[in-house]
């Protein structure tokens, strides 16, 4: 019992620390793809303009 609490104090941190910043990552990388869409599209339409 004293090593699976050894490992869980000992890996369960990190492990969700790694699970907290992995979800704000991919909420962040979600806006960024959402921009580049966006960005793309515009450019796109600028270019049929001229």
């Amino acid at each position: 019992m004293e090593e699976f609490v050894f490992q869980i104090s000992n890996f369960g941190f990190p492990i969700a620390v790694s699970m907290y910043v992995l979800m704000r990552l991919e909420n962040k990388m979600d806006h960024l793809t959402a921009s580049i869409s966006e960005l793309t599209m515009t450019i796109e339409k600028n270019i049929i303009k001229s």
